[in-house]
């Protein structure tokens, strides 16, 4: 599998196709817990190349098939330098950053340290620091120290995803089995203890370039409506769909439609 070295014993896995008669690479910035699989679905990568754009999913230190040190601390900031490290070596053309839920803030905080693109793509990712958005965070790290992944997706799935997926879901995580705490080298809990580091004060008016912004009437953890729309206020050239069958994980929940939306928005850049 392709990967990228960063320095020994640390590199990054990816999944790079070039692009054909459009020109233009969709690079993908995965959430958190997510990895390029989700940007794999027939319905997205598959398709989007079908439509002859490129695709760039890369997953970060401390994802899948990835190498990591253990002093190497997993945190925002790394996250975003290694956004403009994939961008520079492989130079994919045309860049449109597309980033889910705390992977959009990484693809707008790369735009700023210098990456140059022709779009970016924004899913239920607008959200107010603040006491409420704190909590959330701590709270998510607490349940993933106590039981680890299995248990943070049982609170928070109820919350996050359309009925249907939640059903779809069920059986892989309501399994009656006790729950486990996270190793703390595992590289998931390492980022998301790193996570607590976020920045969410972030300028949106500064971006200069076409946004798309994506949320989800399903998600009843992050989209707070009022928020969103003040903060989607700021970007001067924005263009938003509301997916009323969807929850935060769009293109898990709505493959067709989210691809569907990306070949949209690449047109009419």
């Amino acid at each position: 599998m392709p990967r990228l070295d960063l320095a020994p014993g640390e590199s990054l896995h990816y999944e790079y196709d070039a692009p054909g008669s459009q020109r233009r690479t969709f690079v993908f910035v995965n959430a958190l817990t997510g990895n390029t699989g989700t940007w794999q679905h027939p319905e997205i990568g598959p398709r989007l190349r079908a439509a002859g754009y490129g695709t760039l999913a890369w997953n970060f230190r401390g994802q899948a098939e990835t190498t990591f040190a253990p002093d190497t601390r997993l945190t925002p900031r790394l996250i975003v330098e290694d956004l403009v490290r994939v961008v520079e070596r492989l130079q994919p053309p045309k860049p449109i950053l597309v980033g889910l839920s705390i992977g959009g803030l990484f693809a707008a905080q790369g735009l700023l340290a210098g990456i140059e693109a022709a779009g970016l793509v924004l899913i239920n990712t607008l959200r107010k620091p603040g006491p409420r958005l704190q909590w959330i965070n701590d709270a998510m790290v607490a349940m993933a120290r106590a039981g680890g992944a299995r248990l943070l997706m049982t609170a928070n799935l109820p919350m996050l995803v359309n009925p249907e997926q939640l059903v779809a879901m069920r059986a892989s995580i309501m399994t009656g089995e006790p729950f486990a705490p996270m190793d703390p080298g595992d590289g998931l809990m390492r980022l998301m203890e790193g996570s607590l580091e976020t920045d969410w004060e972030f300028p949106w008016e500064k971006l200069r370039l076409p946004v798309l912004l994506m949320t989800g009437l399903h998600d009843r953890v992050f989209r707070v409506e009022k928020d969103v729309a003040e903060l989607a206020a700021r970007i001067r050239k924005r263009r938003e769909i509301v997916f009323a069958d969807a929850g935060h994980l769009i293109p898990v929940e709505r493959p067709e439609k989210f691809g569907q939306a990306l070949l949209e928005f690449a047109a009419g850049l």
